[in-house]
Parts: C-alpha cells; sequence; structure tokens
C-alpha cells in the first residue's frame, strides 16, 4: 500500500497517550480492517518489505520517532498531527495529551490488534487467559503495595538489593517479577538487574500520573470480597454493600478509614489521569466563575483555573472533605482565587457560578438521587449558567470501553450506573436542565455540556 517507511520503528497503541516507540525498526502488516497508523518523518537506512494478504483488508501500522502521524481508514488519510515522542531510553515526566480523535482512532486499532491477538488462541485457551486477568491485577497490586517502582526509580536493581530494599523474599520476589516482566510490567536487563518499563513507571507513587493507589484499591480485600458476590447483583438488579457490609456504600467507607483511604487514592489516581484530557478536551475560558461540585480537595479545579487566568473559582464538598483543600490549593498556586464552601449537594449548591463542574459525581448515584442533585445545580445556576457534567460517558459501539467495566462496579458497590448519551439526556432533562452537547476527550471521560431548559 506504498505506507510503509523505511527505519520506522512501531507504534505502541497500549501506550495512546505517551506513544512509546519499540528500540527495533519493524513494520506490521494489519489482515483486518481497521485503522492505519503511520509516523511521517525523516527516514532510515533499512529498507521494509511489503506483504499484502491473500484476502481481507492491509492495514499497515508504521511508526517514526518524529514528526507527524498519519491516520488512515484504508488507503484514506483522516488525520495528521503532531508526533508525541519521548526518548526511548528514559521514562517520561510528563505525558502530552493527543487530540480526542487520535485517541479515539488508536482505540480503534487496539481493538482489532486485540481481537487479532485473541483469535490466533483456541478458544479455551483464550478463554483461560481472560479468567487469568483477575491474577494478573493482584500480582500488580502486589508491586504497588510492596512499592517495587518506586525502589526502581533511581536505577536499575539485582534481585537481592531489590529483595531487601521492598522487604520480600528474594526467590517469591523473582517469580512475580518473572510474571510481571511476561505482561510488559518490570524489564529485567541482560545482567540480571531489573528495571521499569512506562508500563511499571505508573506505579511510582510519585509519577505525574500515578496508578499505585488505583491499583492497591482494585487488589485490596475488600475490593476482591465485593466483585466475588457479583453475581448477587447481577440476579438481583442490586448493591450487595448493604447485605454484607450493614450499610451504604458511603457510609462504610465512613466507618473504615483505612479502606477510606485507599479508595480516596484510588480516585486522586483517575483524577490524575483525567484532569490533562478534560482541560485540553474542553475550553473553559469562557466562563468567569466556576463552580466545583463534589470536587474533593480542588485538583480538578486548580488545573482549570491554571488553565483560565481570569477565572475565580468555588470549591464546594462535604465539611470534612473540602477540610483538606487549602494546602492543595496552595500547592497549585490558586488559593487566592477560590472560595472554600462545605455543604451537601443534595441540600443546596452555591449560588452565582457561571459554570457548575460535576466530575464523576452522578454515576455515584441511581438516577432519582442524581436528578436530585441535579435539580439543586439548576436551582443555584439560574437560567445562563452551563452544567459541565464530566463522566466516563458509554458509547454505542460493542468493543472495549473502561466505563462499561465501570458501569458493574457502580451496580455493585451503589445500585448506580454508568450513562449513555441518551441516557444523560433524559436525566438532565427530569432536573430542568436540556443536554447540548458531548465533548470527548483523550480519556475515557467525555463533558457533557447542558444548560437550564
Amino acid at each position: 500500500m506504498g505506507r510503509q517507511v523505511p527505519g520506522s520503528a512501531l507504534y505502541r497503541p497500549d501506550n495512546p497517550v505517551e506513544n512509546v516507540l519499540a528500540t527495533d525498526a519493524v513494520a506490521v502488516d494489519i489482515a483486518t480492517q481497521g485503522i492505519g497508523i503511520e509516523w511521517n518523518g525523516r527516514l532510515g537506512d533499512a529498507p521494509l518489505a511489503t506483504r499484502r494478504p491473500s484476502s481481507g483488508t492491509l492495514t499497515t501500522l508504521c511508526a517514526c520517532d518524529h514528526d507527524v502521524l498519519l491516520i488512515f481508514w484504508g488507503d484514506t488519510r483522516l488525520l495528521a498531527v503532531p508526533s508525541y515522542r519521548r526518548k526511548k531510553t528514559t521514562v517520561p515526566t510528563k505525558a502530552r495529551v493527543p487530540p480526542a480523535k487520535l485517541a479515539r482512532a488508536v482505540e480503534r486499532l487496539r481493538h482489532h490488534l486485540y481481537r487479532l491477538h485473541q483469535g490466533l488462541a483456541p478458544p479455551p485457551i483464550a478463554m483461560v487467559e481472560l479468567t487469568l486477568g483477575a491474577w494478573v491485577s493482584q500480582a500488580v497490586q502486589v508491586a504497588a503495595e510492596l512499592g517495587i517502582a518506586d525502589a526502581l526509580a533511581e536505577r536499575p536493581l539485582p534481585l537481592d538489593q531489590l529483595a531487601n530494599r521492598v522487604g520480600a523474599d528474594a526467590d517469591a520476589l523473582k517469580r512475580l517479577m518473572r510474571a510481571l516482566i511476561s505482561r510488559g510490567v518490570f524489564r529485567q536487563h541482560r545482567d540480571g538487574r531489573y528495571g521499569l518499563t512506562p508500563l511499571a513507571d505508573t506505579l511510582r507513587s510519585d509519577a505525574p500520573v500515578s496508578m499505585s493507589g488505583w491499583a492497591r484499591f482494585i487488589g485490596s480485600p475488600q475490593h476482591r470480597e465485593h466483585w466475588s458476590l457479583l453475581v448477587e447483583s447481577v440476579r438481583t438488579g442490586k448493591t450487595i454493600i448493604p447485605g454484607l457490609r450493614g450499610k451504604e456504600w458511603f457510609d462504610y467507607l465512613a466507618d473504615d478509614p483505612e479502606f477510606a483511604k485507599l479508595f480516596n487514592h484510588a480516585m486522586t489516581s483517575l483524577s490524575e489521569m483525567a484532569e490533562a484530557t478534560v482541560i485540553a478536551g474542553y475550553d473553559f475560558s469562557p466562563y468567569s466563575t466556576i463552580v466545583d461540585v463534589g470536587g474533593g480537595h480542588g485538583r480538578l479545579l486548580a488545573g482549570i483555573l491554571a488553565a483560565t487566568p481570569a477565572a475565580q473559582g468555588v470549591l464546594y464538598d462535604l465539611p470534612h472533605v473540602v477540610a483538606g483543600a487549602p494546602a492543595l490549593l496552595r500547592q497549585r498556586g490558586v488559593e487566592d482565587r477560590v472560595r472554600v464552601e462545605g455543604g451537601s449537594f443534595f441540600d443546596s449548591v452555591p449560588a452565582g457560578g457561571v459554570a457548575y463542574v460535576l466530575k464523576a459525581v452522578i454515576h455515584d448515584w441511581p438516577d432519582e438521587q442524581a436528578v436530585a442533585i441535579l435539580r439543586s445545580v439548576h436551582a443555584a445556576a439560574g437560567g445562563d449558567a452551563t452544567v459541565l457534567l464530566i463522566e466516563a460517558v458509554l458509547p454505542e459501539h460493542n468493543r472495549d470501553f473502561p466505563g462499561k467495566w465501570a458501569d458493574l462496579e457502580m451496580l455493585l458497590l451503589a445500585s448506580s450506573r454508568e450513562r449513555t448519551a441518551a441516557e444523560y439526556r433524559d436525566l438532565l432533562g427530569q432536573a430542568g436542565l436540556r443536554m447540548t452537547r458531548v465533548v470527548q476527550t483523550a480519556s475515557p471521560f467525555s463533558v457533557i455540556e447542558a444548560k437550564p431548559a
């Protein structure tokens, strides 16, 4: 098809945000319908062969380490954007945000690659691999709990030194690392020392976008116990938490401070992932006063205000939650631009905002409570303000999407749900609001924009 680039390197779709480049110059021909991705830049010296399959649509995936990324559907070029490259020898300190269209194209590519990978194994083997997912996540949790990525942050270490640093049995640690390395988490150098990969780097506690808290929460004994009862939620359509814990989800968190700490760290991990993409994907500059409803310590609000220097902010959450906000706001340099208020969004919401932001709030609640929250926001917003819901809007396609799994989590924990755009439109309508558009970002989160009806 003429799109192989001499001297190119494979673009790895498993890390679309950082666009990690492989060390070897290779090209991949995919005999499937899908998306082609090509880095169009300075050419190297080694020519690459082109193969056309006997049937099907040939999509060619090529990459070069700079200049322009081209997205193809068949022979039609859909998109050309600057590269988001990094040096092959270092772990990035700050990920750049690709356009949402590029992220969706990469997701489609990953889907077709995964289907190809899955189809190359007999169905029983592929099913065994699927069911091993619980083991993999538990191994990742152990790595996060032991702080292995933190121990390797400065330099690679031999097994005995690594085991000593993380307080683990050397032989057991070797077996754990062997399994994780097979999934791309950590690497082993030729001299035997263990080091970080881009995936492992996300488990550092101080990584710019750290997934350590998320991994520890997902693998915690309490969370595993909850998911072991998923069948009961599927049978009844209701949460298992009251029957198991004797109280509702948020009441249980309030009574188990250690588990609540894990949960909060996990939510921080997701916020770190979403913050940059939401701010890059949606223009907050038209809003002079932004009220963050249920905004926790104000991380997202601080990021929005940093990107919109003329705006002022109001942070609103439960009193014991916002008590920890001033330190973060001070650290982010926006403390003098934010008014902090404590209260419950079921009772009222601060008035006077030009925009009201609710990130990952509505998905926590069944429809009746969700409408009640939106009515409180509507009452405060008046006739002219904009309401912005930041949620993982479920797509209509049948490809994988993190929100589809989060939807089961919501059912399990709170009888709540993730929703499609049509479901959000209906929910907003019940609260007297009119959905005007849904703005996708490079992450699974979208911005749902609404106005008073």
